[in-house]
């Protein structure tokens, strides 16, 4: 105001005036264009960042991903991680420890990948190979989820079941895409982190639209009857077997030829993880998982109760796991912005030296610390999930870019299925010490007092990860980490690059293409 004063004191004359308003003009008028050009240009950027990984990598890998990522693991795992709690915790009525347990038993299908890799090279039915395992496991799905929805007074042994075919509808699906992600991650290096962020993207936005209906239907329609929301995503992958383009195998009787492939593909897994660069990565990505137990079906119940915990409603549950679904997408973005280009091992250290850090505002909530800073459970506890999940995203899409580069060419889908086996066996492992732990400290559906103590535990074990950074290759995302040896034929009968792949079936597992005279 007062340069604006002494201009007008300064001015000599009206007519003087004239020119200086007629210069500053356009000046204005070039800085608010200029502002809402950038304003378009930021909200834009995620839609043009898609449509460059769609000419790169064709349209169909995309929607591909978005509906294996987005609605198969995103919606389809959120959206059970909050129900399948309450129908244990009301419906079931069994103990925290158990309930912990049993989310163990749940990476079992993840466990079987590569499995569900050999099934869909070696036993084609009617000549496909792809389409009729992804109607398989839509089907599958959907039966699971009618079963466990629908009947009342279900053993828990028979709702195990059907959670565990759950289970294995997703990850059937995503052996698929993650193998045409893995040959996409070779034959493009510099996209790989790219495509990892992309999965991250749609994962948590099918997660924020899993979480954020959760809450409210479990207390409008009760658990058990929310459950039968999940053969939504089963029926559409029934669909993308449909309408996946599938060049026929007529060659089906020859199997021969296949097994001889797989036993090539099992040897050059075998000596790929050998390799040092292979099996160390490979083995801290499992240490980091492994050590990482989890108490969530403590909180859970303790998040839920009536005279030890705050007692939040179901709502409130979904609307805090929808938020941290959004903090997740914060994550990917921090990631793909900020730090895709950094080295694996320092990215690594810092990620998981925050995660060990990030887990003492769960201690602090169960120890109700917070309210003696005067910070409202409510508050206190969407900033503590926030938190956690901007820096979870952080420390796991590195590792799976990492694991994208470990793959040798020939056999990166069946290979990339076992480093996904691995992690899946670190998943198990921190699920089913998790449960011990709270068993062995006696934390029930009414008992929280050693909750805490099971929080410093898992904390302490999360640091302790640290110990095992020097695995890690001190490498970029750009760099060849396989020796190039090994992504060749070993020239001794085990060769596996698909040279026959004009006499046979395209082996590649790819989407099909759109824009072509192939069109779906």
């Amino acid at each position: 105001m007062e340069s604006e004063t002494q201009d007008l004191i300064h001015r000599p004359s009206v007519a003087s005036d004239e020119p200086e308003k007629l210069k500053d003009e356009p000046e204005l008028h070039q800085s608010g264009r200029h502002s809402r050009t950038f304003g378009i240009d930021l909200v834009l950027q995620p839609f043009r960042w898609i449509a460059m990984l769609a000419r790169e990598l064709n349209p169909s890998f995309i929607f591909g991903v978005f509906l294996v990522y987005g609605l198969s693991q995103g919606f389809t795992g959120s959206f059970f991680r909050v129900v399948s709690d309450y129908y244990w915790k009301d419906v079931q009525k069994i103990q925290p420890s158990a309930v912990q347990m049993f989310s163990g038993l749940y990476y079992i299908p993840w466990l079987m990948k590569p499995v569900w890799g050999v099934l869909t090279d070696v036993f084609p039915v009617y000549g496909y190979r792809r389409r009729p395992y992804f109607i398989f496991a839509g089907i599958l799905g959907t039966m699971a989820s009618l079963i466990v929805s629908s009947v009342t007074g279900l053993p828990v042994a028979m709702a195990l079941l059907c959670f565990v075919g759950l289970s294995v509808c997703v990850a059937m699906a995503d052996v698929t895409i993650d193998a045409c992600i893995a040959t996409n991650s070779i034959n493009k290096p510099k996209l790989a982190p790219d495509m990892q962020s992309l999965c991250g993207f749609l994962s948590s936005l099918g997660a924020l639209v899993g979480y954020s209906g959760s809450g409210f239907l479990v207390h409008h329609l009760g658990p058990q009857a929310a459950l039968s929301l999940m053969a939504v995503p089963a029926v559409l992958l029934v669909l993308l077997g449909f309408v996946l383009f599938e060049s026929k195998n007529y060659l089906v009787s020859d199997k021969e030829k296949s097994w001889v492939k797989v036993g090539a593909a099992v040897r050059g897994m075998g000596r790929t993880i050998k390799h040092s660069a292979v099996w160390q990565p490979s083995l801290y990505m499992f240490l980091s998982l492994a050590l990482s137990i989890s108490t969530h079906e403590g909180q859970f119940y303790w998040y839920t109760d009536k005279t030890a915990g705050p007692h939040f409603s179901q709502e409130f549950v979904g609307m805090i796991y929808a938020i941290g679904a959004m903090a997740s997408m914060v994550g990917v973005l921090i990631y793909h912005k900020f730090l895709k280009d950094f080295r694996f091992r320092t990215l690594l250290f810092y990620a998981q030296l925050l995660y060990g850090v990030s887990g003492i505002l769960d201690l602090f909530f169960v120890l109700r610390w917070n309210l003696k800073l005067g910070l409202p459970d409510p508050i206190f506890v969407i900033m503590e999930e926030c938190t956690s999940r901007i820096i979870t995203r952080i420390r796991w899409i590195p590792m799976i870019v990492l694991s994208t580069k470990l793959c040798p060419l020939g056999i990166e889908g069946t290979f990339f299925a076992l480093l996904m086996c691995i992690d899946s066996l670190g998943s198990l492992a921190h699920k089913i010490g998790g449960g011990l732990l709270l068993q062995a400290l006696h934390v029930t559906r009414t008992d929280f007092r050693n909750l805490w103590l099971a929080l410093f535990i898992r904390n302490v074990l999360r640091l302790c990860t640290l110990c095992f950074i020097f695995l890690v290759p001190n490498a970029s995302p750009s760099d060849v980490l396989v020796p190039p040896d090994l992504l060749k034929s070993s020239g001794n009968g085990d060769s596996i690059d698909g040279a026959d792949s004009h006499e046979h079936y395209e082996e590649t597992l790819q989407l099909a293409k759109l824009g072509n005279g192939d069109e779906v």
